[in-house]
């Protein structure tokens, strides 16, 4: 958490409390992809990264605008404040619908009259009583094309998400092996998922984003999964710097990988998978079995399972699962 407080005030009261919040300022900036993301699920052969992760850290970068705005209004006005951009537990979505930014859609995101499904949110909690703006209405009527396209149906009803069945949870939240009934529908989506993001019709209002440290990297945009499959841990840090990617680490990333070359049906890339049967990591190992298990005949794949000797239960388990 983030504070910044008028000397005054710090001298006063080094700690304000919640109760001391008058008001709060909610702000958006668009990242509207510049192509529909959801063209690049037909290129098996290529990793699908959210528009949103596929330039610099938008944490990074927002955060240091609302400080800088932050410390404007307090030259001004006084007082104290704190900013948050998606680093609390703050309610952003509900609390940017209450400023009249957007509202909150059947997929739980926001979505704008003016950029659609694609903004950041970021907040500043402040001890002044600002001018309150009217509320957004909801605007998305018997619409449910956001729900009707989620590929592991995460939505058991209209706002409402199962976060355990949700392509971004289980490729960027979730440590362990992704559960099974799962890996098929999440195709070549590596980090993330934009799916029900791209489907709302309010896109067609949306525009490209203009901020170049969020355009989209070159490399980023339809990675080979097969180059992708070869990094360690020091080559996924460089292509990663400044990206929200690096976080989920070498190990949980390669797991996406594996997943996506399984899902690819190439069998050029049972080359790679095959490799990874070998690497440190009993994650990238068990989902290494699994991509060879959907590209070896089976003959094959009970040759290799025979000869595998892993210490890893995870492993074990995974090799008996691909045999039954």
């Amino acid at each position: 958490m983030d504070w910044l407080a008028s000397e005054p005030a710090r001298r006063a009261s080094p700690r304000v409390l919640w109760s001391d919040v008058r008001s709060v300022v909610m702000l958006g900036m668009n990242y509207g992809p510049d192509e529909n993301p959801l063209a690049l699920l037909e290129q098996k052969t290529r990793g699908n990264i959210s528009v949103y992760a596929r330039g610099d850290d938008y944490h990074d970068l927002i955060k240091k605008r609302l400080k800088t705005l932050a410390r404007w209004l307090l030259a001004k006005a006084g007082g104290d404040v704190k900013v948050f951009v998606d680093t609390a537990a703050v309610m952003e979505k509900p609390l940017a619908q209450a400023a009249g930014l957007g509202w909150q859609g059947k997929h739980t995101n926001l979505v704008s009259r003016d950029y659609g499904s694609w903004l950041f949110l970021g907040a500043i909690f402040t001890t002044l009583d600002l001018p309150r703006d009217a509320a957004d209405d909801n605007h998305c009527g018997s619409c449910q094309a956001c729900l009707d396209i989620c590929p592991t149906d995460a939505f058991p009803a209209p706002y409402k998400l199962d976060a355990r069945k949700c392509i971004s949870y289980l490729t960027i939240e979730h440590k362990g092996p992704i559960p099974g009934e799962f890996r098929a529908a999440i195709g070549n989506r590596i980090y993330g998922c934009d799916d029900c993001l791209a489907a709302c019709p309010w896109n067609k209002f949306a525009q490209a984003g203009f901020e170049a440290k969020l355009a989209a990297r070159d490399e980023l945009r339809a990675p080979s999964l097969a180059n992708l499959a070869r990094l360690d841990d020091a080559s996924f840090r460089a292509m990663f710097t400044k990206s929200p990617v690096k976080q989920i680490g070498r190990d949980r990333f390669l797991r996406n990988v594996l997943i996506a070359i399984g899902n690819s049906r190439d069998v050029s890339l049972a080359a790679e998978a095959r490799r990874l049967l070998d690497d440190d990591s009993a994650l990238v190992r068990g989902a290494a079995v699994w991509a060879l298990s959907r590209l070896l005949p089976r003959e094959e794949f009970a040759r290799l399972a025979n000869v595998s000797g892993d210490s890893d239960e995870s492993v074990r388990v995974e090799w008996a699962a691909a045999l039954m």
